[in-house]
């Protein structure tokens, strides 16, 4: 009996698409990775840039120029920043309570409210969104929120001064409601409150550990608008005994050195005035006042994933 010649097995074209895409694969991981690293190269060089300027000579800078490897160091910059002494220290532990302390208060608030609104139950969700709203059109103005500052709630010269203007964002608010509405199913509530769990239960116990992305990055904004805030020491510190935050202290430092620089160039004495380091120390504090909450960002970059939500309803 004659045997059938057996046919080679034809390939589909999918399988062999997905074949040449998987060895030509590598090349593009190469490629991308590549991309990526002077992406990030462009965003971390500035910042060395700037370390750099700060560690270098006042007059080989003016000599030379702005280089990334100067000819000559000096830490001339740091030290006369830190001729502040102990006021330097206390001012920086005034920052970092005052960013503590706000971020959890505005946490707290933002949380609170936006999960209100983004409940289908809640009766008055429309009144208070637009009531949210109205606030990032129309803003009271300096100088009301001055008087009710200082007048009614005679906060002046107090660290809730600092901390209660940037306490509730109408801005976190709508972010952190259309988080709660997209990433919370009204399913998982209902499941809760099934098996017995009151409405801050359910809040405190599911809500917030499936929702960590958003308020992580709430915080770390609320974190950064009150580490950069100068302005409301600004407005509501005026006892020379009080120690201001970090931002406004460096703030002063740098009017002090450009007095003393125009009064030495008014005076005649143009040598000492060549030798303040005035553009080193402009590079130094950028170095001190960014330094830390660039050294917080590792600790919130693990929350900024999603799909936290995926497969917690069946069905």
């Amino acid at each position: 009996m004659a045997q059938t010649a057996v046919k080679p097995r034809e390939i589909p074209e999918k399988k062999r698409k997905k074949r040449d895409y998987n060895a030509i694969s590598p090349l593009w991981n190469v490629l991308f990775n590549i991309i990526v690293g002077l992406f990030a190269f462009s965003c971390i060089f500035p910042f060395l840039f700037v370390i750099m300027i700060s560690l270098t000579d006042e007059q080989t800078l003016a000599l030379e120029g702005f280089s990334l490897w100067p000819s000559r160091f000096s830490t001339a910059a740091y030290s006369y920043i830190f001729r502040a002494g102990s006021d330097l220290l206390v001012s920086f532990g005034v920052t970092l309570s005052v960013t503590v302390i706000g971020t959890l208060l505005t946490l707290t608030l933002v949380t609170t409210y936006a999960y209100a609104l983004s409940r289908r139950s809640f009766e008055f969700r429309g009144f208070f969104s637009f009531l949210a709203f109205f606030t990032m059109l129309f803003s009271g103005g300096m100088v009301p929120g001055y008087i009710v500052m200082t007048q009614f709630l005679h906060l002046q010269n107090t660290i809730w001064a600092l901390i209660l203007p940037l306490s509730l964002s109408a801005f976190s608010i709508i972010v952190m409601r259309t988080f709660f509405q997209t990433t919370v199913p009204d399913e998982v509530i209902e499941s809760a409150k099934i098996d017995g769990a009151g409405e801050f239960r359910a809040f405190f116990s599911i809500v917030l550990p499936i929702s960590l992305p958003g308020i992580a990055t709430i915080g770390l904004f609320s974190a950064l608008g009150y580490w950069n805030d100068w302005f409301n020491a600004l407005l509501y510190y005026n006892k020379p005994e009080l120690t201001p935050p970090l931002q406004y202290l460096l703030m002063r430092i740098e009017k002090n050195m450009d007095f003393l620089t125009q009064n030495a160039q008014y005076l005649g004495n143009f040598d000492a005035a060549a030798g303040l380091p005035t553009e080193t120390v402009r590079m130094a504090m950028v170095v001190l006042a960014t330094l830390p909450i660039v050294m917080a960002y590792p600790f919130f970059q693990r929350y900024f994933v999603q799909g936290l939500t995926v497969g917690s309803v069946k069905g």
